[in-house]
């Protein structure tokens, strides 16, 4: 399989599209789950209130948020797959702009220094691009995340002590939670990254935090503590919007590497109630959208 690279231009566009105004049905369906199971009166207008958000925002075609986030694809190669690795990454870079400026997008990607917006969604290093590998045959995948700074500001890195054990983990993700509060619009995914060096935990927390609602860690350990820490979190009472609550988490998600003898490092990385994604998949018969 041959991949267009003009093909992959304009699902990068229409990803962005998709990803800041439908909400995926794993996300409608935790935020009801959610309501179903509050007991704070106040918590349950909260709930209803963004139920009715993402129900006109739908029914209107309008952003399900104003803010637009910081662009992030997620690039997954078949076996069979014949690509141009670099003539990729700028068509998904030119995706992106496009979608900016003919939706009428709010920018939100502004150079570091400077400040200066380019009005494209794009800047240094900008997209966020990630690539990796499937064993699937003729497949392209690309998954859109438009991540917003009310959750990406809530990130923390921990180079715990290896001695202090998997309660350290559990008493620093707590206090993460703690100490975002209402910031990260709760009800949140609480993405948890363990293991590794100290950029690759940063980046399983990312990968955590934008995993679909009802997926599992793959490592066992990693499972436990996730019904560990969910269970934690969700008796902090910060509730939806931080109005106070039992809803204050739809899940805490974990993803977790091999580390050194040394050190243990941890992060925590959080997601909006509002996890929006997009996913395409090209294959030779044509392209298929979904989450």
């Amino acid at each position: 399989m041959k991949v267009d690279l003009a093909d992959v231009e304009e699902v990068a566009k229409e990803l962005y599209r998709r990803a800041l105004k439908r909400l995926p049905p794993d996300v409608e369906r935790g935020i009801e789950t959610l309501a179903a199971a509050e007991t704070h009166p106040g918590a349950r207008r909260v709930l209803a209130t963004l139920v009715e958000n993402i129900r006109v925002a739908q029914a209107t075609d309008n952003l399900l948020c104003q803010d637009t986030g910081i662009p992030i694809y997620r690039v997954r190669i078949g076996r069979r797959v014949e690509v141009d690795g670099p003539g990729l990454a700028a068509a998904i870079r030119r995706g992106c702009a496009r979608s900016t400026r003919e939706y009428a997008f709010r920018s939100s990607i502004v150079h570091p220094i400077t400040r200066a917006n380019e009005q494209t969604s794009c800047g240094p290093r900008v997209p966020v691009i990630e690539f990796d590998f499937t064993e699937r045959e003729e497949e392209l995948e690309i998954e859109m995340i438009p991540k917003g700074s009310g959750s990406e500001n809530n990130s923390w890195l921990k180079m715990a002590v290896p001695a202090d054990g998997v309660e350290a983990i559990k008493t620093f993700v707590v206090d993460c939670v703690l100490e975002a509060g209402p910031k990260t619009c709760p009800p949140t995914i609480v993405g948890v990254g363990v293991g590794g060096t100290a950029d690759l935990c940063v980046h399983l927390a990312k990968v955590a935090a934008t995993r679909a609602l009802g997926t599992r860690c793959e490592d066992p350990e990693g499972a436990r503590l996730e019904e560990d820490l969910t269970r934690a979190v969700n008796r902090l009472g910060i509730g939806p919007q931080g109005l106070g609550g039992d809803a204050t988490a739809f899940a805490v998600h974990v993803e977790l590497a091999a580390t050194h003898i040394t050190m243990n490092p941890v992060a925590v990385n959080m997601q909006c109630h509002s996890a929006r994604r997009a996913r395409a998949v090209l294959r030779p018969g044509g392209v298929e959208y979904g989450f």
